[in-house]
Order: C-alpha cells, then sequence, then structure tokens
C-alpha cells in the first residue's frame, strides 16, 4: 500500500475505528529509537491499526515525532490529536480491518 492513499471515508473509519483502542506504543524522552520502530512495526504487522501515545516528558514537538514515527513504520498517518496519533498499515497476508 502506498502511504498517504487513504480516502476521507477511509480515515473517517479508521478515527471511529481507533477511538475504541487503547495507544499501544509509548513515545517518552529520547523520542523515536529504534527499540521505538521495531515495537510499532511488531504492533501494527499483529493489529493493521495502533494508537501511538507521545508521554510528557518528550521533549521534541509531538506532531513532528508521530510523523517520523510513521514515515519509519511506512505507516499511513491517518490522525494526530493532541498527544495521541492513530498509524494504519495494511497487513496482506492477514487483514484484520476490512476498509469501506
Amino acid at each position: 500500500m502506498i502511504r498517504n492513499s487513504l480516502s476521507g471515508k477511509q480515515k473517517s473509519f479508521l478515527r471511529s475505528e481507533g477511538m475504541k483502542i487503547d495507544p499501544v506504543v509509548m513515545v517518552g524522552k529520547e523520542a523515536v529509537t529504534p527499540a521505538v520502530v521495531a515495537s510499532a512495526r511488531e504492533a501494527i504487522k499483529k493489529r493493521e491499526l495502533i494508537k501511538v501515545r507521545v508521554l510528557n516528558n518528550c521533549l521534541e514537538d509531538t506532531q513532528a515525532v508521530i510523523e517520523l514515527l510513521a514515515e519509519r513504520c511506512d505507516a499511513n498517518l491517518v490522525q494526530i490529536k493532541g498527544s495521541t496519533g492513530l498509524l494504519f498499515k495494511r497487513n496482506f497476508e492477514k487483514p484484520k480491518i476490512e476498509l469501506p
């Protein structure tokens, strides 16, 4: 899937699904480290849609951190709201979410 290839309807659907889930990946004061990227990649592979939270002790800009993580995970950035973001990447082997 090409990044940022989601339509508005698909993003809206994913946002509504994202309301039901808890943050899986927490980004701390060291920002986007290889360990955080590996954790996010594994979570995305299993779930397709994950919620990421940037903790208050992170010194970098929240939006920049979430965008960088999405880029490093090769995932679609669905939404940034406050200190949380939603990332989506289709798992073609075992799809779990059926997009409209």
